[in-house]
């Protein structure tokens, strides 16, 4: 049981929660704090002081004072005029996410919002009522406005909801559950469209996908090391103890157990190669990068998702701060430098296919014993190259632009969304990579025999070789591509 607004949010429990593995509820506690808090926003909105977002207007007209009668009125405007958002709607996992994210976040008692409007937000994800939320829109700072904004018109009867995988008026799914609209109250709009949610779910998903994927690309590694017959020096513990970084020091240990028991290695120890090449040699450096990384966004994710992010922020009965926790830059530079990271990931593989290609130590050209006639593993290399170079595309940083908004009020803004969306972007097609470099790193291995691998590469080469034949002559071979990116979207590889 997880306790919203109390216990400790971290990645693996809000994908438990999203996947209704584990259970989140209120406690009393939690209650008392987002009662307290709200009645302190009743107190000021009642009060003839201007505080910003409560009885005033917002962004450029923050010096304009609401009436009490139109305060209500301005909560349910805000989202409505800043549902402005494009492009295709956003996988339904992600707007779960944003859906839990954001009631930790407003159950932490800072942020003034009714208990009703939170438990009504809660019935949603626990009944799988996602509301659909397009792309596009956010500049990653004052919040992910547009896409918050058509996470919870909902409540109101406005925007659209999924059922299966149809579009469905939002007015239409809350009569067929005997759910009433709700009237937003002050402070309420404010409360629900600030904040990072959009951005945080987007890195969430990533690091859920990039942490397997990590160990996948060590797996991958490994094997085409293996039909390269590379060297295991390079893996050494006492190497990696004198540059101990972190991610260096885990994927040299990881290289070292794949390798663990294979005669391959052995039957080259007195080989004359004195080195390999750097995707071979390297791999603790870089895939250890890549590591270190995925640790990095994964630290400040987890305390973004424990934060509040709305504004303004109520800190007792008399204060109410308008500060800028919405502000998503924390995120969005962690976020490009994942995305880098994750690139070069594939970028590293690419140079292994490459490699496996070339003829060398034993291994003929192009990964086919009947060249000339047969083109053998020459072409899906240039599918790699291509998904590379488009990841390489996606590692302009967004969070080095800012273009103001809010008619200067807004003069900087992280572009934390569009970070978010290439860094998951990239990880898409670092899938497929990975793919194809397991089809080349098992055709190599192939030429090996009789000599064996390890009892997990062997396990793996196995699960290879039940979707994919070895390739004698020149065959259709995207059919193949395709049943190991399912294998690698399945998770069906021993990574440990």
């Amino acid at each position: 049981m997880f306790t919203y607004g109390i216990d400790t949010l971290t990645v693996a429990k809000v994908i438990a929660i999203a996947n209704n593995s584990l259970q989140a509820k209120l406690n009393t506690e939690a209650i008392h704090k987002i009662n307290t808090c709200r009645a302190n926003v009743e107190q000021m909105a009642a009060s003839k002081k201007a505080v910003y977002g409560i009885n005033t207007g917002f962004g450029p007209l923050c010096d304009t004072q609401i009436s009490p009668e139109e305060t209500n009125l301005l909560q349910k405007n805000l989202l409505i005029t800043h549902a402005v958002g494009v492009g295709e709607p956003i996988d339904k996992s992600l707007s779960k996410i944003m859906l839990i994210t954001k009631v930790h976040a407003l159950s932490q008692g800072y942020s003034g919002i009714r208990l009703q409007v939170i438990e009504r937000i809660q019935y949603f994800i626990e009944n799988d009522i996602i509301p659909v939320v397009p792309e596009q829109g956010s500049v990653g700072a004052s919040g992910d406005l547009a896409p918050l904004s058509h996470l919870f018109l909902p409540l109101f009867g406005e925007g659209e909801f999924w059922v299966g995988d149809t579009i469905v008026p939002a007015a239409d799914v809350l009569k067929h559950h005997e759910l009433s609209p709700i009237e937003l109250s002050a402070k309420e709009g404010l409360a629900l469209i600030n904040g990072t949610q959009f951005i945080l779910a987007h890195a969430i998903k990533g690091l859920h996908k990039m942490e397997y994927l990590l160990d996948l690309a060590d797996l991958s590694g490994a094997m085409s090391l293996e039909g390269f017959q590379g060297s295991a020096s390079p893996f050494k513990e006492a190497l990696h103890k004198i540059r101990p970084f972190a991610g260096n020091v885990t994927v040299a240990a990881r290289i070292r157990m794949f390798l663990k028991g294979s005669s391959n290695l052995n039957s080259h120890n007195d080989c004359k190669r004195v080195q390999d090449p750097y995707s071979m040699r390297c791999i603790p450096q870089v895939h250890g990068a890549s590591r270190n990384a995925y640790l990095h966004l994964k630290e400040l994710a987890e305390i973004e998702m424990n934060s509040v992010t709305d504004n303004p922020i109520i800190l007792n009965e008399t204060e109410a701060i308008s500060g800028g926790n919405f502000h998503g830059q924390p995120l969005a530079m962690a976020l490009d430098y994942a995305s880098i990271a994750a690139s070069e990931l594939g970028n590293i593989a690419d140079r292994r296919c490459y490699l496996l290609l070339e003829g060398q130590y034993g291994l003929p050209r192009l990964l086919t014993e009947a060249g000339g006639l047969n083109s053998g593993f020459m072409i899906p290399q240039y599918t790699t190259a291509a998904l590379v170079t488009e990841n390489k595309s996606l590692c302009f940083p967004p969070s080095a632009d800012s273009v103001p908004t809010s008619m200067g009020q807004e003069d900087h803004v992280s572009m934390g969304s569009i970070s978010g969306r290439k860094f998951n972007q990239i990880l898409g097609n670092l899938e497929k990579i990975f793919a194809i470099e397991f089809m080349y790193a098992a055709q190599a291995m192939e030429f090996r025999r009789p000599n064996t691998f390890s009892p997990i590469l062997e396990e793996n080469f196995a699960i290879i070789r039940s979707k994919v034949p070895k390739l004698e002559e020149d065959r259709m071979l995207k059919d193949d591509i395709y049943a190991l990116i399912e294998l690698v979207k399945e998770k069906a590889f021993k990574v440990a």
